[in-house]
């Protein structure tokens, strides 16, 4: 109770909080792209139940893994050595995630551009998209990005209890912006290209970082930023053009 007392007296605690929830909602965003594409492939009536399963599991996740924080720490040990070149579990973990997730995108672009192709690897089974397989592939990307979140608060902050707090507000975060992310990408449909890109960037950047190239996660949000608002000045064209299309049908009809 008196470590408790001290934390909320101490305003660098406080700083490190706010830093923290802002990183962690920033990390986040990668996470509901993945889970806003995955759902909105589901039956309507299921899509929200699987996104707030899937953003549970996150949450449940990294609680458990804060509960091993020694063990998550080790994670960044070296296991293999080759030469003057290591590689821990935790970049093994980040370049499974990141080849998974640009697998995941290419094989969804390729179905996007090509909605009725000839037998191939990309081919997407059928059974691909019930609940149970959909949930399955939100929980291993859950991983992925659950160990990079701990591990990016580990770096920050020795204060378990800040973490806990810090973890909560960006779930819950994700939870309110799920719904009204995955229904804005569900009625804009150039929007899921450019997310599905967003995935390739993300997949690209985990396995650059596990193979100790680290690329700062300020360029790649920046870069996600920009695109976003071209593609925004692009749907404002169109609608003006509808629009203005739709008058001069009124004045002439």
């Amino acid at each position: 109770m008196d470590y408790l007392l001290t934390l909320l007296a101490d305003p660098v605690a406080w700083a490190a909080l706010a830093t923290l929830i802002v990183m962690e909602v920033v990390l986040g965003i990668d996470n509901l792209i993945f889970i806003a594409l995955l759902t909105n492939k589901l039956p309507a009536e299921q899509r929200s139940r699987a996104r707030k399963l899937g953003i549970g599991a996150a949450l449940v996740l990294r609680l458990a893994l804060l509960s091993t924080v020694a063990f998550i720490v080790k994670l960044t040990s070296p296991i293999i050595h080759l030469s003057e070149f290591s590689l821990s579990w935790r970049d093994l973990i980040l370049i499974a995630g990141g080849l998974f997730l640009v697998w995941k995108a290419t094989r969804e672009i390729h179905h996007i551009v090509d909605p009725d192709p000839a037998p191939t690897i990309y081919k997407v089974p059928a059974t691909e998209r019930t609940f149970a397989a959909t949930i399955v592939q939100i929980l291993v990307l859950d991983l992925v990005f659950s160990i990079d979140s701990i591990i990016t608060a580990v770096g920050m902050t020795s204060h378990i209890p800040i973490m806990v707090v810090a973890v909560i507000v960006a779930v819950a975060v994700m939870l309110l912006a799920a719904d009204p992310l995955s229904n804005f990408i569900l009625k804009n449909p150039t929007i899921v290209m450019l997310a599905l890109g967003f995935l390739l960037l993300i997949g690209t950047t985990l396995i650059a970082d596990g193979f100790g190239v680290h690329v700062p996660r300020g360029y790649i949000y920046a870069a996600m930023v920009f695109s976003a608002s071209v593609e925004g000045l692009n749907m404002m064209a169109r609608r003006a053009k509808q629009a203005a299309q739709s008058r001069s049908l009124d004045e002439n009809g």
